[in-house]
C-alpha cells in the first residue's frame, strides 16, 4: 500500500456497542485499524443504556446492538434502514470461578437446585441477560430468595465479580462471560429458559464516515471474522 492509499484511507469512526461484542471487538479491531488506516473509538454499554444514549441525542458512525434496540433507533430515524446487517446470535450463560466446582445446570430443574444452593448470583440490572434471568426466576417461583442473595451492577462484565470472590455464580450472555479471566463457562441455560440475543449492526444516518463505517461492517462480516466471533462465544450468521 503507497503512502497517497494509506492517507486517503486515513481516518476516525466512532463505534457505539453493547458488551457482548467486548472480546470479538478486543482481537479483530486492531486487524481492521492496521489493514484499514481507521482508528476505531468504541463506547460499550448494556445495549438498553446503549439505547438510551442515542436516543437523547448521542451520536457515533455506527452502532452495533440487540436487533430490538437496532430497530428502535432505526424508528427513531437515526440508523439508515439500508445499512443493517445480522452478524451473530448469542445465548445467555452461566459461570464460576476459575477451579471452583461447576454446578449442574443440564436441566430445569437442575438449574433451579443450583440457583437455590448458591450463596449469591450476580446479574446486570440494565442488561438484556439480567432483565431475562429476573423473569426466569419469577417463572420459576424463586424471585424472592434469589433477589435476597443477587449482587447486581447496572452493567458492565458481570463476571469481573465472580472473579474477585465478591458472587458465587454469574449470570450474562455467554460472550460478556467469556471475556473475563479468572472465571470459567459452565454452559447456557437449559433450552426452555434461554433467550437468544441477535447482534444487529448499523450506521447512523448522521455519518459523515460511511464508507469506512461500511468498510467495518465487511471486516467483521467476512469468514475469518466469523471464526473469531465463535471462539468468543457469538454464532455470526
Amino acid at each position: 500500500m503507497s503512502t497517497g492509499e494509506t492517507s486517503a484511507k486515513a481516518g476516525r469512526i466512532k463505534l457505539l456497542t453493547s458488551n457482548s461484542m467486548h472480546g470479538v471487538l478486543d482481537e479483530l479491531l486492531p486487524q481492521f485499524e492496521r489493514a484499514s488506516g481507521t482508528h476505531v473509538s468504541v463506547s460499550y454499554d448494556p445495549a438498553l443504556i446503549m439505547l438510551e444514549r442515542i436516543a437523547a441525542g448521542e451520536l457515533g458512525d455506527l452502532a452495533i446492538l440487540s436487533q430490538p434496540a437496532i430497530d428502535a433507533v432505526t424508528e427513531l430515524g437515526k440508523i439508515s434502514p439500508d445499512s443493517r446487517r445480522t452478524l451473530a446470535r448469542c445465548a445467555i450463560g452461566i459461570a464460576v470461578r476459575t477451579g471452583a466446582p461447576r454446578p449442574d445446570i443440564s436441566s430445569v430443574e437442575a438449574f433451579k437446585r443450583t440457583l437455590i444452593a448458591a450463596k449469591s448470583i450476580a446479574h446486570t440490572t440494565s442488561g438484556a441477560s439480567g432483565i431475562h434471568f429476573s423473569s426466569v426466576v419469577e417463572k420459576l417461583g424463586i424471585a424472592r430468595e434469589i433477589n435476597a442473595k443477587a449482587v447486581k451492577n447496572e452493567g458492565g462484565l458481570i463476571g469481573t465479580l465472580v472473579a474477585k470472590g465478591e458472587a458465587e455464580l454469574a449470570v450474562q450472555q455467554i460472550p460478556e462471560l467469556m471475556a473475563v479471566p479468572g472465571i470459567e463457562l459452565v454452559g447456557p441455560l437449559p433450552q426452555e429458559l434461554q433467550s437468544i440475543s441477535t447482534v444487529t449492526v448499523g450506521i447512523f444516518s448522521t455519518s459523515k464516515e460511511k464508507k469506512a463505517a461500511r468498510a467495518l461492517i465487511d471486516f467483521l462480516s467476512q469468514p475469518s471474522s466469523g471464526r473469531v466471533f465463535k471462539t468468543k462465544g457469538l454464532e455470526p450468521v
